[in-house]
């Protein structure tokens, strides 16, 4: 994630943010510039505003603003009152319980740092309105509480654009809790938005995309029964040899799953890079230059995963090194073998192949946080 100036004063801020800590500014994130911007009210014009940068630039914040929900913008004219991240959901949590707000806000962030990345790739993102069948749509569902007060966990999963996330892992100890129960070294909500999403990203660039063949020569036969896959991993564990091809042992009991767990690890590995260019973190270990790099590339557009992933190792090195030296787990508790970077290769392809794809439009912005940056 980049960093960015207020327009008013100069000031450092950042993506989350809703004002500007030294001049008062309201601030938002204008979706169509794909960048932060310090905003002025309209005259005349109530619940409109200006970019202070782009005065003729006229945009309403997003509805879901009002209960601090989300910091983006919708243009002035558009006549859906939600920003292109908030207008995808369908089920919310309950925003008049103090818990369901909680919830609800935390969600929200990870939601919208997916959609920047998606954004910044121009990559599918329909709706119901546009694709009734297959849109993409987000439902964040409770938990069931009976009777006798037990209570039956909502099911985070994924079904024809319909992405369904259990609203109770907003909260830390909760998907704690399931992360140690289920023996994974890595569960965060952003981490399920981007794996979900990448079976959505499937459908759309694979399935209706035509690439399937290709696919199934990286990943395997999809073919392979779906139910059976997950029976035997949860019954039996994954292969012995799971990690020389997978990235996890989830994306070990079937291709789909290989290509979403692979999906999301692409998003989590360009996103934390941009994110390490912007502050201008460099690695120069002493008398280890083998581990030496910088970020001197702007990763949304990088030329492979290969490049990606010679700059990804180094600095998932050191910062692992750091987190144990304060006692936490490692940042990046995975392994990058050939065979999965074959398949980070196949995604980087497939991303920037849709990208480039003749008709596809890319947000008006800044050089730095256009993908056709340097």
């Amino acid at each position: 994630m980049r960093l960015y100036d207020c327009d008013h004063c100069g000031q450092p801020i950042f993506f989350d943010n809703r004002s500007c800590v030294n001049c008062g500014h309201r601030l938002a994130f204008v979706p169509e510039q794909l960048a932060m911007h310090a905003l002025e009210q309209e005259d005349g014009a109530e619940g409109t505003w200006h970019l202070i940068a782009k005065p003729e630039h006229k945009v309403r914040l997003c509805a879901n603003a009002a209960m601090d929900v989300c910091n983006w913008t919708v243009l002035a004219d558009d006549p859906n009152p939600f920003c292109p991240a908030c207008r995808h959901n369908r089920l919310v949590p309950d925003a008049s319980t103090e818990e369901g707000l909680s919830q609800w806000r935390r969600i929200s962030q990870a939601q919208r740092h997916l959609f920047y990345s998606l954004m910044r790739w121009n990559l599918p993102r329909t709706n119901r309105e546009e694709d009734p069948e297959g849109g993409l749509v987000f439902d964040f569902l409770v938990d069931e509480v009976k009777e006798d007060g037990s209570v039956v966990p909502a099911m985070t999963g994924y079904e024809d654009g319909l992405i369904a996330i259990r609203a109770a892992e907003a909260d830390d100890l909760t998907r704690e809790q399931v992360r140690v129960s289920m023996n994974e070294p890595y569960r965060t909500m952003l981490g399920h938005f981007r794996h979900e999403t990448g079976h959505y990203i499937w459908d759309k660039l694979v399935r209706d995309g035509g690439k399937i063949e290709e696919f199934r020569a990286v990943f395997g036969d999809e073919q392979a029964d779906y139910g059976e896959a997950l029976r035997r991993n949860y019954e039996e564990g994954p292969p012995p040899e799971w990690q020389q091809f997978h990235i996890s042992t989830y994306a070990s009991t079937h291709p789909w799953e290989d290509f979403a767990e692979s999906f999301a690890h692409y998003l989590h590995i360009v996103d934390t890079l941009e994110t390490a260019r912007a502050y201008g973190m460099s690695i120069e270990p002493r008398r280890h230059e083998e581990l030496a790099a910088e970020v001197a590339f702007n990763p949304y557009n990088a030329k492979s995963a290969e490049q990606l992933v010679s700059a990804w190792i180094p600095f998932s090195v050191a910062i692992n090194s750091l987190h144990r030296s304060m006692g936490v787990p490692d940042l990046y508790p995975f392994i990058l073998t050939p065979a999965v970077v074959e398949k980070l290769e196949f995604i980087h392809q497939l991303i920037h192949s849709a990208h480039q794809a003749p008709g596809a439009v890319t947000p008006a912005s800044s050089a730095e946080s256009a993908p056709s940056g340097a």
